[in-house]
């Protein structure tokens, strides 16, 4: 099934739905669905599965920074090579096949030099598939009249599933339970993959490449460092908040329960986020994110009682949430459309990945002698983030970087 994009932006762009028995939204649902599943494997309880094997959490921290700075260069070199096909789908079943071969390979990984190669593989797959994925569902919306947070919720909501049923599978079993969960979740990634919207668009006409002419614009590159600063101080959370929690007592099913939490405040948010941004701007949102951001490191590296972890967890609603969907509409607004899957790429690589790579190297080394306090260095990055969101709102008028 074929629909036209009725767009004043770009006229020639269409959406080939397919499967008219399920509907698009569905679909795209069905996407952000199993990655997350493999996103609450992964997060909550990678680490441990890498500690497991005999790696230290300075080893640990550059393995994650190698998957990281990895995307930092594949994610924009695979999204721009979608603008100029003008198609994102064939590159999503591609990089979702090869997400599962590389899960598969950390099964037989034993030295670091081997689990540092796998990790770069993993960079080279999985993360790249994000931003073209969000691009795709950004235009589908627009077709549709689709609200975006009422699908990227159910990511949410199957995160909040995998990481706290993730703990339950875990209680009484070794760490070793944990990668064939995420073989499963990879399978169910590369089907999803195979049943999304085909978004078609019309190729760049230009010989200018979007990655050098969006990395010469002022106002994006402030933007990546706002929004990179704030999404980045999230690093130490992600990396060591299981092990750190571990350490002072909670058990598997609790430490589950809390990443759970976080994000049930976080689908809360997405359902409500059509009428949020009718209220709320752009660079308010990224302010937002970034007070809360302050607030939530500070109160990790000194409070560990249960019931205040709890209120801690539920700020991760604005943290992430209000600075992901800040970013996204900021992207939606500000970048021509040929340019968008680019825009999105390199939000995900430069804006959170280097942010997250440098933070995430630098928090293995500070937890290994400080343990909670590398939350007070992520309260300071976060504080940067605040900083640059304020001087974006004086400099961004609101509308597109170029003429498209």
């Amino acid at each position: 099934m074929e629909n036209k994009l009725p767009s004043s932006r770009d006229p020639e762009t269409k959406i080939v739905t397919g499967h008219p028995a399920v509907p698009p939204g569905i679909r795209l649902a069905l996407f952000y669905a199993t990655t997350f599943f493999v996103i609450g494997i992964y997060m909550p309880f990678w680490p441990a599965w890498l500690s497991s094997n005999g790696l230290g959490p300075t080893e640990i921290g550059i393995l994650l920074s190698i998957t990281t700075w990895t995307r930092v260069v594949m994610g924009p070199l695979v999204a721009q090579a979608a603008d100029r096909l003008g198609r994102r789908k064939p590159f999503m079943i591609g990089l979702g096949f090869m997400t599962l071969v590389t899960f598969f390979l950390f099964t037989y990984a034993g030295s670091f030099f081997e689990f540092a190669a796998i990790s770069f593989l993993l960079g080279c797959s999985f993360a790249p598939m994000i931003p073209l994925a969000e691009t795709t569902t950004l235009s589908v919306a627009a077709h549709r009249g689709l609200d975006y947070g009422r699908i990227r919720l159910w990511g949410s909501l199957t995160f909040i599933a995998a990481s706290w049923g993730g703990g339950l599978w875990l209680a009484g079993r070794t760490e070793n339970a944990i990668l064939p969960l995420l073989l499963v979740g990879s399978v169910s990634i590369l089907f999803a993959c195979l049943v999304l919207p085909d978004v078609q668009f019309s190729r760049i006409q230009t010989t200018r490449a979007p990655i050098r002419r969006l990395l010469r614009s002022p106002v994006f590159v402030l933007f990546l460092a706002a929004a990179g600063l704030i999404q980045g101080s999230h690093a130490a959370f992600y990396g060591f908040s299981t092990i750190h929690w571990r350490t002072i007592g909670l058990s598997d099913q609790i430490i589950g329960l809390l990443w759970a939490i976080g994000v049930g405040a976080e689908v809360l948010l997405f359902a409500v986020s059509r009428a949020i941004l009718r209220h709320i701007d752009v660079t308010q949102l990224l302010l937002i994110g970034a007070a809360a951001a302050i607030a939530r490191w500070i109160s990790m590296a000194y409070f560990e009682d249960f019931l205040i972890l709890i209120l801690i967890q539920t700020l991760h609603a604005l943290t992430f949430g209000a600075t992901h969907l800040a970013c996204l509409h900021f992207i939606q607004k500000a970048a021509p459309l040929a340019s968008t899957t680019t825009a999105q790429a390199l939000y995900s690589a430069l804006g959170l990945g280097v942010a997250s790579a440098l933070m995430m190297a630098v928090a293995g080394r500070i937890y290994d002698h400080h343990q909670s306090g590398v939350f007070l260095v992520m309260a300071a990055a976060a504080f940067a983030g605040g900083t640059g969101a304020l001087i974006l709102q004086k400099k961004w008028h609101g509308g597109q970087l170029w003429a498209s």
